[in-house]
């Protein structure tokens, strides 16, 4: 075990060739059961571990070994979990965040990297992974002129690998469309579900926003653009089903809250939505939320349904992390869209406010609200 492998380091004394018996062969962090450890090895006035757990300290110190270069702390972790963390080293009066250098697991965003522990329990989808038996599926450029933004707007369309102008197509339109394909493998995944008949053949638009902070809180330009203007486009010039079972708006943090808010300004038209770990601030007393003034408009959106809630979609799938700090609203939004006869599946995972856990419930997300042939079942 490794508490009784640490402990005889410190009985030792200061041993360089046992310190690098135990590291030797060790996958690092080292995980036993809902026991992990963390280790550093280097010089240091001292080491913190920096994790993405919401309600549990953000950084906590490695204890060093005496008269070693080697450092650890060992938290409990539950089954299943997936933590994103970097150590902070403290020299000379500073500090930098570094990725842990014995990990090989790394995740990606648009601001960098992050170490990954994976507990006993996860592992990561192989349908997340290139299949060299998929046919992949095809990713066009498209842009054109937006008279709600009065300018130019520009995405990709993913066409599936049997695509046929003779045939009619569910749409999916995806907000932060370049983050779900570089960060969340977004065209793998679309690759191996339709290959294993777990989602029908679709056609998805990728979408981004030049100022996202200001769009997707609940902005009426942007549900007009999403709504009259890319669809209208996308159905003049793509084989699309004309009904709204076979639409689908999409979006993950504040796009969870563009999408929703767009289908709630547009009853009816959007008959399914996928939101992942949304930003849906609220307040029950006041009108200002603790996250501060990026959230005001949000707040005032997501109070504005508590007041008035009422079925705007036909299918809701809604995933948020136990480790994030929204988990709360998106609990709390879940007997309310269920309140109004929208059929609603709620899904939590052990895992944080990041595209890799939001990859992870796409599986489960997209063949719900679209099954495939073997994934259809009657309810």
């Amino acid at each position: 075990m490794t508490a009784l492998a640490i402990q005889k380091l410190i009985d030792a004394g200061p041993d360089g060739e046992k310190v690098d018996a135990f590291l030797q062969g060790r996958a690092c962090p080292i995980v036993e059961g809902s026991n992990v450890t963390f280790v550093w090895r280097g010089e240091a006035d001292g080491v913190n571990l920096r994790h993405w757990i919401y309600g549990l300290e953000s950084a906590n110190a490695l204890s060093r070994i005496p008269n070693t270069d080697l450092w650890y702390l060992t938290f409990d972790i539950p089954h299943g979990s997936r933590v994103e963390y970097k150590f902070e080293i403290h020299r000379g009066g500073g500090s930098t965040w570094i990725e842990d250098p014995r990990n090989p697991n790394r995740a990606r965003d648009p601001f960098g990297a992050n170490s990954v522990m994976q507990a006993e329990g996860y592992e990561e989808p192989d349908w997340a992974k290139p299949d060299p038996d998929a046919r992949p599926g095809l990713l066009e450029p498209f842009g054109f002129h937006s008279k709600a933004f009065g300018g130019q707007r520009t995405g990709h369309i993913y066409l599936p690998a049997r695509f046929r102008r003779t045939r009619l197509y569910p749409l999916v339109v995806v907000h932060d469309g370049s983050d779900y394909l570089n960060f969340a493998s977004m065209k793998a995944v679309l690759d191996n579900l339709i290959h294993r008949l777990e989602i029908p053949d679709m056609i998805v638009a990728f979408t981004d926003s030049p100022d996202r902070i200001r769009e997707y809180p609940n902005d009426e330009r942007h549900a007009r653009f999403l709504t009259e203007e890319l669809l209208v486009d996308l159905t003049a010039r793509l084989p699309l089903l004309d009904r709204p079972q076979a639409r689908c708006l999409m979006g993950a943090s504040f796009g969870g809250v563009a999408a929703f808010s767009t289908a709630y300004r547009y009853p009816g038209v959007w008959g399914r939505l996928l939101l992942q770990s949304g930003s849906f601030a609220f307040t029950d007393i006041g009108k200002h939320n603790r996250r501060g003034p990026l959230f005001d408009r949000v707040v005032e959106f997501v109070n504005q349904v508590r007041d008035e809630p009422k079925a705007v979609s036909e299918r809701v799938f809604v995933s948020c992390g136990v480790y994030e700090s929204l988990i709360y609203e998106n609990r709390s939004l879940i007997p309310l869209l269920d309140s109004t006869g929208m059929q609603v599946r709620f899904v939590e995972s052990r895992d944080g406010h990041n595209w890799e856990n939001w990859r992870d419930r796409l599986r489960e997300g997209l063949s719900w609200l679209f099954p495939g042939p073997l994934m259809f079942i009657y309810e």
